[in-house]
């Protein structure tokens, strides 16, 4: 199991929290993300979707890549006043029923022709259909699909809807959402390796790692490996991978 995979990393000398606590993740939400969002959800016991934070212009909020003829091609959900100034669950998606009518077309003439596109298909169409008020509950349902697909048990749920900590910055709210779970062992993407601070969790009995995501490859329409293109949308793996398939893949991480 993929938390035993997070439980057998962490160093015994590091001090944890009393009474066992739990494991604990935190992202922005992100539509259709690529798998080593998926990884974090998967490898925790309890995902809050960061939402009631700034949206991120240029980001991977409403857009990703999908496989079109070969090369990676990416989608941009339209949105209603996106700004840097608003927070993520106020941003609208602009004529959602329109775009998603298009980008279902799209979906269904690159991948028509791959094992699992049923049942891929199923899902995006799906998540398009579910009501929508904003972009973060668009991405929401996204996820949660999936994660029902997949067989991933982890809790979801909306930082908006619980911790009341907006006064609260950066890595600050962060460990307070941390103590209000009673969470032991904080994970994040690798990519903050630079913004948190090991100590300041350590000194508050946390555990801080952050998720690295291992070379994954699977067959496309490629007809060799120098042409496999990666870190698409999970809507890729969906499309050529079953469930199982797929569920190898989440465990190719490490906790560094």
């Amino acid at each position: 199991m993929i938390k035993d995979i997070v439980k057998n990393s962490v160093n015994s000398d590091t001090p944890l929290g009393a009474g066992g606590g739990r494991v604990l993740g935190i992202m922005q939400p992100y539509v259709f993300p690529y798998i080593g969002y998926f990884q974090l959800i998967k490898a925790v016991d309890k995902f809050v979707v960061y939402d009631d934070v700034a949206f991120i212009n240029k980001g991977w909020i409403n857009r990703n890549n999908i496989l079109v003829n070969g090369k990676a091609s990416m989608f941009t959900i339209p949105l209603i006043g996106a700004s840097q100034n608003r927070l993520i669950l106020d941003i609208e998606v602009d004529n959602l029923a329109a775009w998603s009518k298009k980008f279902l077309k799209t979906i269904e003439q690159s991948y028509k022709k791959a094992p699992f596109y049923k049942e891929g298909f199923a899902i995006v169409e799906q998540v398009f259909n579910l009501p929508a008020a904003n972009i973060a509950e668009l991405a929401v349902n996204s996820l949660k699909e999936t994660c029902k697909y997949l067989n991933i048990e982890t809790e979801v749920i909306e930082s908006s809807t619980i911790y009341n900590n907006q006064d609260l910055k950066a890595q600050g709210r962060i460990l307070d959402i941390c103590l209000q779970e009673k969470a032991n062992h904080y994970i994040n993407p690798i990519g903050g390796m630079a913004i948190y601070d090991k100590q300041l969790f350590a000194d508050n009995e946390i555990l801080l790692n952050f998720i690295k995501a291992k070379p994954i490859q699977y067959k496309q329409f490629n007809k060799d490996e120098a042409s496999f293109v990666p870190w698409l949308s999970i809507i890729d793996l969906l499309m050529f991978c079953s469930v199982e398939e797929i569920n190898e893949h989440l465990n190719k991480f490490e906790l560094v």
